[in-house]
């Protein structure tokens, strides 16, 4: 199981996926999440380094895409456990959903078979959270 909770295992209940994708979609399309990405966005850009680490939310100063976040906010995130994702969307104030799929893409995306350093896991991110962030009024509520 990965930081995001999702699990290698596989799901044979496919009507419990189907619900998953779709409190995902809404979380990203909705006005708070969409407002999220858009903070995201801004804040991979304010990083000094353009790095992201996968596995936790800081670490020596190096963080995920959650973690540019939080610094931007100035939270005090060792004291988030790192695997616990509900905890992790409260603290954001986002849906589960949506943290587990942005842990997912910042962490697992890759998939197993490939390395990516951490400069080239902040440019694959930065291009994901644009691809989600909708363009003009068309996020929904």
């Amino acid at each position: 199981m990965s930081r995001s909770g999702y699990s290698d295992e596989g799901n044979s209940d496919n009507w419990a996926l189907i619900r998953w994708h779709g409190a995902v979609n809404s979380a990203i399309n909705g006005k708070r999440g969409q407002a999220f990405l858009r903070e995201a966005l801004a804040a991979l850009d304010a990083l000094p380094e353009k790095k992201l680490i996968s596995g936790e939310l800081e670490s020596q100063g190096q963080v995920c895409l959650l973690g540019a976040v939080g610094k931007s906010r100035g939270m005090q995130m060792d004291r988030i456990d790192p695997e616990d994702h509900e905890t992790i969307a409260n603290c954001f104030r986002i849906p589960n959903a949506l943290a587990c799929e942005l842990m997912w893409f910042n962490d697992d995306a890759v998939g197993y078979w490939r390395e990516e350093t951490p400069e080239q896991r902040f440019t694959r991110m930065r291009q994901v959270i644009q691809d989600m962030i909708v363009e003009g009024d068309s996020a929904g509520g």
